[in-house]
């Protein structure tokens, strides 16, 4: 059995392939320990033990980790006088107009910075070698500072790694588990590549505790007779074993989003959209992210204000979820989010909750079912919902006003957020399609749509476990790079100057998918070039394949609104992406005959949508059958997730069970009242 787990900040999702068809389990997380929610969801899913089973999971404790400031303990090792590199930083300011603003405290203070005597010349020449007197300076040093991981950055070590591999091999000897940068970002920038390796030094104690935990507990679930395949998903939309995990953790800060956005490619594929706009909306943050035919990726990310510059998928984060608190500030102004009420105590209406929440106010609107979720597995309390929403109203009339000022705020954050991802990187999500999904996906879908004059939606099926699913079906994916710095006079020129590169990243990765059981045949290989205009700072990453030079100007036009073909171009750095072909899952179309009569609805019910009440009619989806059409104000139920159908908007069922939602022309008819 292969099974998938995305550990969100409410729910734990897990998908997994029993009998050739895709089913989905939720679990309320534990964020105290995520593992334990894991093993409650493999306690269902194998009831008895299974020596072959599969595990891939997504995770947030890399990146809680990070917000919370919860790492290890880290002693940073570097070239002499480079010792303040994260301190000094960048000259650009976090917030440009806040003259109050501080920058974070470094993840390593200036007492576990220890500098080394050894140079390495821009151009790769050692200048001074270290000695066996000074390494053991060094590490006499480190082991005063008590640390729990070392990162280990000399100066141009992208060029000659001699000097930090003698002392990366001294330290591990010497019993300390160290990230040198040669390994995590053979790299230029000297601050972007020493805050990578600290980042990733900094999570290493705690994600190799996490993976050894939940190692321990899977062999528990086999039998005991082997261990089982447990693999990460990577930021960059891959997996990678969990023992690869413990080591580079800094890969795997995005790692729970990136599924998301494999989800929504693919079931974008199955109804036929290539230009789409992946919208998850969980129980604590919601995730977007542009798909324009295949998802893209950066070097250029920032967690927790600490950049990470390894491959990442362009993932843009809000903290707007199910959960979020609306509270009111001092000048009386409704805000939502960023705080959220999480799985504990979780909002009000799960039964221990006192502070308002976006889900609480669907609720209060009439737009969940009283049953609950989960297929009614999971009761949510309605009347002590508006027990406890009545007396935090302020200045709003009513508890349906203040409700529904809670989800036009959180709308707001939204929709700010996908014009990140689109508006300002010059595409027009007129163009796209919104693929909605997580928990609370349905909810805001329309609402989002209609304001951004998207002019469809996809509701996946498993909306609320679609991450689960594209980490499923997740390739095995290791990225490798080198910093060039070679001038561009002609395509054929630089392609064979580079070539030598490009067969040296391609041996080690391919050696790398070979210890992992793929064969030849199984392998991939994508290249990819970082350029830039000659003096500029940063780069724009095209595909090696075809003329990559008129690419790279198609990307700057669309990018920064020009181009100028006759300007030099230089290559800074070559891009190995080796990606180890998986097993992948599929969907099923839905089977038996078009319906001759039209979808029933299960009850009718009244819902608030703009200020009036409607009667709504709420859906099974379960019940529904391909070709099926509904006409809004209508709601969607189902196990793992519930849509919302304003008045103004129709839904068809396709072939392959996702719902493709459109504006009806119509109004939907006069509300009952005005609340």
């Amino acid at each position: 059995m292969r099974i998938a787990m995305d550990t969100g900040g409410t729910f734990t999702d897990c998908v997994y392939v029993r009998g050739g068809r895709l089913e989905i389990l939720k679990i309320p997380s534990t964020p105290v320990n995520p593992t334990r929610a894991i093993v409650q969801a493999l306690e269902k899913v194998l009831p008895e033990p299974d020596p072959d089973f599969e595990l891939t999971c997504g995770t947030t404790v890399g990146t809680n980790a990070l917000l919370q400031r919860r790492g290890g303990r880290v002693a940073l090792v570097t070239t002499a006088g480079f010792e303040d590199v994260l301190e000094i930083g960048r000259q650009a300011r976090l917030k440009l107009y806040d003259f109050f603003g501080e920058r974070p405290a470094p993840l390593v203070p200036s007492e576990r910075r220890v500098g080394a005597n050894e140079r390495v010349g821009a151009d790769g020449k050692v200048l001074n070698a270290l000695t066996r007197a000074e390494i053991s300076r060094v590490i006499r040093k480190v082991e005063a500072t008590k640390p729990q991981s070392v990162a280990l950055c000399f100066l141009f070590s992208f060029a000659n790694a001699k000097n930090e591999a003698a002392m990366a091999k001294a330290l591990r000897a010497a019993g300390f588990r160290v990230s040198a940068s040669h390994d995590i970002l053979p790299e230029f920038r000297e601050f972007e590549r020493t805050s990578t390796t600290v980042a990733n030094a900094y999570l290493v104690p705690v994600m190799s505790a996490y993976l050894a935990e939940l190692a321990e507990e899977c062999v528990r679930f086999a039998k005991g007779k082997k261990r089982p395949a447990v693999r990460i998903m990577q930021s960059s939309g891959g997996i990678v074993s969990s023992d690869l995990a413990s080591r580079e953790p800094v890969r795997t800060i995005l790692s729970g989003p990136a599924g998301g956005v494999l989800g929504a490619q693919y079931i974008a594929e199955l109804s036929g959209f290539k230009r789409v706009i992946s919208f998850d909306m969980g129980g604590t943050s919601t995730d977007v992210a542009l798909i324009d035919g295949a998802t893209s990726t950066t070097n250029e990310a920032r967690v927790a204000e600490i950049p990470v510059a390894v491959p990442m998928l362009e993932i843009h984060t809000v903290g707007a979820g199910g959960g979020s608190l609306a509270r009111f500030d001092r000048a009386g102004a409704l805000r939502v989010g960023p705080d959220s009420a999480g799985a504990d105590p979780g909002p009000i209406c799960y039964g221990r909750g006192e502070r308002p929440t976006v889900t609480d106010a669907h609720l209060i609107l009439g737009r969940i079912p009283e049953r609950g979720l989960l297929s009614g597995d999971f009761p949510l309390d309605a009347v002590r919902t508006r027990q406890w929403m009545e007396p935090a109203c302020g200045s709003m009339r009513t508890v349906e006003e203040f409700a529904q000022g809670i989800v036009n705020v959180a709308n707001s954050v939204m929709e700010k957020a996908i014009r990140v991802i689109s508006v300002e990187r010059g595409h027009d999500p007129r163009d796209y399609t919104l693929v909605a999904f997580g928990g609370a996906g349905g909810l805001h879908a329309c609402d989002l749509a209609a304001a951004l004059r998207i002019p469809r939606v996809v509701i996946p099926r498993l909306p609320g476990g679609l991450s689960a699913v594209g980490i499923l079906r997740a390739d095995v994916i290791h990225d490798y790079s080198r910093t060039v710095q070679l001038a561009v006079r002609s395509v054929a020129e630089a392609r064979r100057a580079f070539a030598g590169e490009f067969r040296a990243l391609e041996t080690r990765g391919r050696e790398v998918l070979k210890g992992e059981g793929f064969s030849g045949a199984q392998m991939r290989v994508q290249r990819l070039l970082d350029m830039r205009y000659a003096g500029q700072a940063y780069e724009l990453t095209v595909p090696e394949a075809g003329d990559f030079l008129r690419a790279f100007h198609t990307a700057h036009e669309r990018r920064y609104g020009y181009s100028n073909p006759v300007r030099a171009v230089e290559v800074v750095n070559v891009r190995a992406r080796m990606i180890g072909v998986a097993r992948r899952p599929e969907l099923d179309r839905l089977r038996g005959a078009k319906r001759k009569d039209a979808a029933r609805a299960v009850e009718t019910r009244s819902a608030i949508f703009g200020g009036r009440v409607f009667a709504t009619r709420v859906y099974d989806r379960s019940g529904l059958q391909a070709g099926d059409a509904i006409l809004g104000p209508a709601i969607i139920s189902e196990y793992s997730a519930t849509t919302v159908l304003p008045p103004d908007w129709r839904a068809q069922v396709d072939a392959w069970g996702n719902l493709i939602l459109t504006p009806s022309g119509r109004k939907g008819g006069k509300g009952t009242g005005q609340r």
